[in-house]
């Protein structure tokens, strides 16, 4: 063992055992170690001494810190960091597999369809982490693994610690980053880079990939930087045969001013999509026909809050929703849905890619600015086939005149697109309260009820009834309460306790407004996920869908109670209908893909799932079922990556570590299972636990009669999950037991 290595195990001691160093680099060592405390193997990466005694104890942890808050399914997790004598570490997973460089190194040129994978991976990974205010800075083949096919990025937090010490050379003469993949604007030491940054060292990667070398050579690291500014920028073409399409992507992330390269992560990943499919319609987001959409199809674009008070965002965040929403209910015209409207929020795309995203012809864009008692709107609707501008107008109101203003934007809107309106249409808009504060207050229930956590609910429910308090009669105020209160259950609050209060507060809405369609959808909800009326909910949600058509939420809770009556295959026509509607809803691709997962389709499962995770790279549910897919292949292996990926989001609720039981008892390893567990039996002493996911991990486990004693628990909860308990895989160990087929009788499934 080197004399690093002994002074390193010295300040570890009882933490960590160093057994042999993995590898070196300029700024750290990295070693095989045992994480004495959970009796596993990890690499523990420490910085030289003379780098760490540069950056300080302080800044190296506060850099880390933010680091271990990014999870991503392509970024690799940090486990733990701290100070080992004159020692900085930090420890991540012992990942199997290779490094990308020891591909690189062993194929040299990698097949594009490897090389545009891997990329479009790392490229999703550096999406989320600048989404959250961290730039790698170091991005290169050595800090790509590859673990069972898919890629990891490794080592974020080190270079902003280090760079914070001297730019791109610390005092010490260490550089930070590596020139071969360093950004023009890195190389001369700015301190305040962003992740276009990254975006050209992840285009000299993709580069090495498709030629087998890196963009620029030489003798000396200086000689690799000077020719950033004084050669021309290369191009894959001239070393091997690719589509032009993707010689221009290259050429673009390589330019010289990061203004000349892709904005954002997510558009440069979006660019070698349409390379690697002939679209820009990414994956998860059902095809279009791009060459002639839906004039009649609009997306509204969440309007930008001009307010001096940034609080006033629930405000514009609420005018969008609402006339959305008006426009949901003409017939004629195909809007597309909240969320993946909102998928657009704060961000730089151009219209024409919104459309051939949303499959959509037009796209309203707009703002509002909201002082004291007076509102100015600003709005502008575009033909996204060609970009034109098909009409804007700026409206200045009085507040009290908001519902006057959301008809006239919503007219101009139809007579722009020529649909021909129908019936009795003096009024697009009817105000649903004469009183603004209660106006308001409801806007702001709406705000954090989108949110979709605990907190955000409650909160949701707090402003509603406020608003109710100003207006007793405020029926989508008793709506929003509904909704609040089904989200809340099962999860959060005891069925028992939040379905009756969501399904009191439909009907009170329906009393009042006998034609809303959110509390048909919101009663709907409660009768077949809470009362199992199966039947009744049909009825209620047939109701709502004639009502909204443009209702992705009305097709999603339809869709749900199909499984419950034997008409799976209906259920997953519904779901992908909800998608037509809302591509960009994480909610409504996870719960195809989980239909996918009951009718015994894993690699449609797949698919589907992978697909949740392009929209939402932190939706656990898909993680799970992701596991759930494999486990059915026979790949338990995989299976149990998946669950811990899952178990390791700060989404992730605690009783579904049950589904890791599952894994374990397969693969013959019963302590962890059964320590789980009793974690979770005790766990279920002190707060509501759903007791038929626990019922998941006593059956894996052959406990049938403690499995059969937590279902009947669900079933005195009328837990939601049970309606699925004849098709869901996880309780396949308890088929052949008649007690499960006297629990689906009770529900009454099919």
């Amino acid at each position: 063992m080197t004399r690093f290595a002994e002074s390193l195990q010295e300040g570890l001691r009882g933490r960590y055992t160093v057994e042999r160093e993995l590898g070196e680099g300029g700024m750290a060592v990295v070693f095989l170690a045992k994480d004495e405390r959970h009796d596993r193997h990890v690499a523990l990466k420490a910085l030289r001494p003379e780098l760490a005694s540069e950056i300080g104890a302080e800044r190296f942890l506060r850099e880390i810190k933010i680091a271990a808050g990014l999870t991503h399914p392509h970024i690799l997790p940090l486990f733990d960091s701290g100070e080992a004598g004159d020692f900085l570490f930090y420890v991540m997973p012992n990942m199997e597999g290779k490094s990308l460089r020891e591909r690189i190194d062993s194929d040299r040129q990698l097949p594009l369809e490897d090389a545009l994978r891997i990329t479009q991976e790392v490229a999703s990974a550096l999406d989320y982490a600048h989404r959250h205010g961290v730039v790698h800075r170091d991005i290169k083949p050595e800090n790509i693994l590859l673990h069972e096919g898919a890629a990891l990025v490794a080592d974020f937090g080190i270079g902003k610690a280090a760079s914070s010490a001297g730019g791109s050379i610390t005092q010490t003469g260490i550089a930070v980053g590596t020139p071969a993949y360093m950004s023009p604007e890195q190389s001369t030491g700015e301190q305040e880079i962003d992740g276009r940054s990254d975006l050209y060292s992840l285009g000299c990667v993709l580069f090495e990939m498709l030629t087998g070398e890196q963009p620029y050579t030489g003798p000396t690291a200086q000689a690799v930087i000077a020719k950033r500014f004084i050669s021309p920028v290369p191009h894959v073409k001239v070393v091997r045969d690719v589509p032009d399409e993707l010689d221009m992507a290259v050429t673009r992330s390589l330019a010289r001013t990061p203004v000349d390269r892709y904005t954002t992560a997510a558009e440069f990943a979006a660019a070698l999509r349409q390379v690697q499919s002939g679209t820009s319609t990414p994956p998860g987001i059902p095809s279009v026909d791009k060459s002639a959409p839906d004039k009649k199809s609009i997306a509204v674009l969440p309007l930008v809050n001009r307010s001096a008070d940034p609080e006033n965002e629930y405000f514009s965040d609420g005018m969008t929703e609402e006339i959305i929403n008006v426009l949901g209910k003409v017939p004629g015209i195909q809007v597309a849905s909240r969320t993946s409207s909102f998928a657009f929020k704060g961000k730089d795309v151009d219209v024409r890619e919104i459309g051939e995203k949303l499959g959509v012809g037009s796209v309203l864009e707009g703002s509002v600015r909201k002082v004291g008692t007076r509102i100015r709107i600003t709005t502008q609707l575009t033909d996204v086939t060609n970009g034109y501008n098909l009409w804007n107008e700026t409206y200045d109101r009085q507040l009290e005149d908001v519902f006057a203003v959301q008809d006239e934007i919503s007219r101009a809107i139809v007579d722009a697109l020529k649909v021909q309106l129908v019936g009795d249409t003096k009024s697009l808009v009817v105000p649903t309260t004469e009183n603004l504060e209660a106006y308001n207050l409801y806007l702001k229930g709406r705000f954090f009820y989108y949110r979709f956590t605990e907190a955000d609910l409650k909160r949701g429910i707090d402003f509603f009834e406020q608003a109710l308090a100003k207006d007793p009669k405020y029926a989508k105020a008793h709506a929003g309460i509904a909704d609040c209160w089904s989200f809340l259950a099962d999860d959060w609050v005891v069925p028992d306790e939040a379905y009756p209060k969501a399904k009191a507060a439909a009907m009170r809405a329906l009393d009042l407004e006998p034609s809303l369609s959110e509390a048909f959808t919101a009663l709907g909800r409660v009768l077949a996920w809470y009362e199992w009326d199966f039947v009744g909910a049909e009825r209620e949600l047939g109701k709502a869908v004639q009502l909204n058509p443009n209702s992705a939420e009305a097709h999603f809770v339809n869709g749900s109670t199909l499984p419950c009556v034997g008409k799976l295959e209906d259920a997953i026509g519904e779901m992908r209908a909800a998608l037509v509607l809302d591509p960009l809803s994480p909610l409504y691709s996870r719960w195809l893909g989980r239909y996918l997962l009951f009718s015994g389709d894993w690699d449609g499962a797949l698919e589907q799932s992978r697909k949740t995770l392009e929209i939402d790279a932190n939706y656990y549910q898909a993680f799970l079922d992701i596991g759930a897919a494999y486990l059915g292949k026979g790949d338990p292996d995989r299976a149990l990556d998946w669950y811990r990926r899952a178990q390791s989001l700060g989404s992730s609720v605690r009783s579904y570590d049950a589904h890791l039981v599952r894994v374990l008892a397969g693969l013959g390893q019963p302590d962890e299972a059964h320590a789980i567990m009793e974690r979770l039996e005790q766990e279920s002493q002190e707060h509501y636990l759903r007791a038929e996911v626990l019922a998941m991990g006593h059956a894996a486990l052959g406990e049938f009669d403690r499995a059969f004693a937590c279902l009947d628990e669900a079933l005195n909860a009328r837990s939601a999950g049970l309606i699925y308990v004849h098709l869901d895989p996880s309780y396949e160990p308890l088929r052949s037991d008649p007690r499960l087929g006297e629990i689906a009788k009770k529900i009454g499934v099919k």
